[in-house]
């Protein structure tokens, strides 16, 4: 019997768009479900959950996670990190698990699933650190440090989906201005303040910022405040008058209409 293994048929039906990041669950014989995600050559199948190609190298779910495991025994043992290092194989094969956890991020994105992309972005994010600290050779430590920044962004941009799924704008925009920190400490550590402007990843998230704030209604109070003082500093001080009173009386009443709990969270 010839099995016939030709894909042509399913690429014919799900075209890959240049430039566009296509994805879509599929669920395989057994009723397992699958992330597919288009390229220009072909696609890539990734499992939904654990390591995407479905491996537990030496019985983990992933190499991080045997690393992870051998390190935390050093300590146990020794008392102290000192001694523990990753070999020039260790951190090559590390990269290349990071890369299944990539593309499957980028899928997860497109499919709006942020809390998996959340979890997947964190995972990469402590590949970097643990080659950071304990790689032999300097080359792996700094290997991965220059997508630290795109990670921090689509963690962040994750982390501010879901706050907006929830009807949190305030929370959102907190995950929003951490990823620019933590951005922008990464700058600072490597000496490279100066690349902050011209950074692509502090753009969309600070874009993204912009569209959260629009989302935000206005407290009244605070434009009032505002317009308190601007009046004062151009010495309209009839109209500074009127406003501290409508600040008064507003103040006051949110006071009294506040329950025994105290005002809700806007959040």
């Amino acid at each position: 019997m010839v099995v016939n293994l030709d894909i042509s048929h399913i690429l014919k039906d799900w075209p890959y768009k240049p430039g566009q990041v296509t994805a879509r669950h599929v669920r395989g014989e057994d009723g397992k479900e699958f992330i597919q995600l288009r390229l220009d050559v072909g696609l890539l199948q990734m499992e939904a959950t654990g390591r995407p190609d479905g491996q537990r190298p030496h019985g983990y779910e992933s190499l991080l996670a045997y690393y992870e495991e051998r390190l935390r025994r050093h300590k146990e043992e020794r008392g102290i990190e000192e001694g523990f290092v990753l070999d020039e194989r260790d951190c090559e094969l590390l990269r290349a698990e990071s890369l299944m956890y990539y593309h499957r991020y980028l899928a997860e994105f497109v499919l709006e699933e942020f809390e998996a992309v959340e979890r997947d972005t964190r995972r990469n994010l402590r590949v970097m650190d643990l080659c950071a600290a304990f790689a032999a050779e300097s080359s792996d430590r700094h290997v991965l440090e220059q997508y630290r920044p795109y990670v921090v962004m689509m963690l962040a941009r994750a982390r501010a989906q879901i706050q907006l799924r929830n009807n949190r704008p305030k929370g959102a925009l907190a995950a929003l201005d951490q990823g620019v920190k933590d951005i922008e400490a990464f700058f600072k550590r490597y000496g490279h303040l100066e690349m902050s402007p011209n950074s692509g990843e502090l753009a969309v998230l600070r874009a993204m910022a912009k569209e959260v704030e629009a989302r935000i209604p206005v407290d009244p109070i605070s434009k009032l405040k505002k317009a308190l003082r601007k009046a004062v500093q151009d010495e309209r001080y009839e109209e500074a008058a009127g406003l501290r009173d409508q600040i008064h009386r507003a103040t006051r009443g949110r006071v009294e209409g506040a329950g025994p709990e105290g005002p809700e969270d806007s959040q």
